[in-house]
């Protein structure tokens, strides 16, 4: 499978959860959860698909290593910083304890951004 359906089926299934939990927060009235909601939304969905189109237009049949780690990379950290939040802001986990692991999620999720950027100015269009 190529990485740009690849981004874009992992950015349909983050929308489908940011969605749940949008209709979710709607029908409970309990928008405590609305970072977590805007943040699977923004950066599982919008920027998996953003990447989607990249690939798809501007890095056809990139696969390399930094290609593939980018990809896992933005996933994970991306998966990370939804799961840490829904945490954090559902009450489960102090902030105490799931501070870092947002803190190094977000890093993640800016070091694919900065790797996507590299592959784009690396390209020959």
């Amino acid at each position: 499978m190529t990485l740009d359906r690849k981004f874009l089926l992992c950015g349909f299934a983050y929308a489908v959860a940011g969605m749940g939990l949008g209709m979710y927060m709607a029908a409970s009235h309990d928008h405590s959860l609305f970072a977590a909601h805007a943040h699977i939304l923004l950066v599982g969905f919008v920027v998996s698909f953003v990447y989607a189109l990249i690939h798809k237009l501007w890095l056809p049949g990139a696969a390399g290593r930094v290609a593939g780690f980018q990809f896992y990379l933005h996933q994970l950290a991306a998966l990370a910083m939804a799961v840490g939040l829904v945490l954090l802001y559902g009450g489960k986990v102090p902030e105490a304890v799931i501070g870092p692991v947002l803190g190094l999620a977000s890093l993640g999720v800016l070091i694919a951004l900065l790797l996507m950027a590299w592959m784009v100015l690396r390209s020959r269009d």
